[in-house]
């Protein structure tokens, strides 16, 4: 069995950017995406640079039984994830008034259940191999209450949340899992979820590159979570800090379009 990394959400944004840096290292990757085209395209890239096995896994994480469709295509590889990141994700931002509850249950689907049901089905595998690294994606949302993106933050406050109390029950098997929570970062993310002309989105604005450094070499250390870069620590850190209302004020102008 060959030892490789599974990474969901590879084609654009942080997810691609930690396909980059795993190929950098010489590990053998799955990569997981909706669009066949773009995953053969970046496949033979990172395969023809880097001198790497890569295969390809088209799948729709928004839908029901897509976790366990893609543990069986694993199977059929014969061989054993070592690392696995669930990144994929997206947002739908604004009003609970007004927002798209499709698109907010696709996303809890995304990043709640099909991030969980995942760990549930490769962590058995790692812990039989003695050996296994999960980096799951939250947010500087996992840790703070977000008006005008209340679904999002949800979703990744249980991401950071499950994932901590997971980590503290495989203690001593070999298998840890990181939590990288990463604030505003130049990808396509901001512009699906109609949030390029947010504040949030205007300040202190990190590279995917960047992230995916600091989530790699957290996952690496065994870390159980990590925040990316020195604004986002402090934002996290003086949030735990504020009154609420002023936390949901400030929020609420970062969230607003201008």
């Amino acid at each position: 069995m060959t030892n490789y990394a599974l990474i969901t959400g590879t084609t654009s944004g942080i997810g691609k950017a930690l396909a980059e840096k795993f190929a950098q290292e010489k590990i053998n990757l799955i990569l997981v995406s909706r669009d066949i085209q773009k995953l053969n395209q970046q496949a033979d890239l990172l395969s023809n640079h880097y001198g790497i096995k890569v295969s390809v896994i088209a799948a729709d994480l928004e839908k029901t039984d897509t976790a366990f469709m893609i543990y069986e295509k694993v199977k059929q590889l014969r061989v054993e994830v070592q690392y696995l990141v669930n990144n994929a994700g997206f947002n739908e931002c604004g009003s609970f008034l007004e927002t798209d509850i499709t698109k907010e249950i696709n996303m809890i689907r995304v990043h709640a259940i099909c991030s969980t049901e995942m760990m549930k089905l490769f962590i058995p595998d790692m812990i039989n191999n003695g050996y296994g690294r999960i980096l799951n994606l939250g947010s500087t949302g996992s840790y703070i209450t977000c008006p005008y993106d209340a679904v999002y933050a949800a979703t990744k406050a249980y991401i950071l949340y499950v994932s901590k109390s997971i980590n503290a029950e495989l203690k001593g098997t070999g298998v840890s899992i990181t939590t990288l929570c990463p604030g505003s970062t130049r990808t396509e993310f901001a512009t699906k979820a109609g949030m390029e002309n947010t504040l949030l989105f205007k300040l202190f604005v990190m590279t995917p590159e960047r992230v995916a450094h600091i989530g790699y070499k957290a996952l690496m250390k065994g870390k159980v979570s990590v925040i990316a870069g020195l604004y986002n620590k402090t934002l996290v850190f003086s949030s735990k800090l504020m009154p609420v209302r002023i936390l949901n004020f400030i929020t609420k102008k970062m969230l607003s379009k201008t």
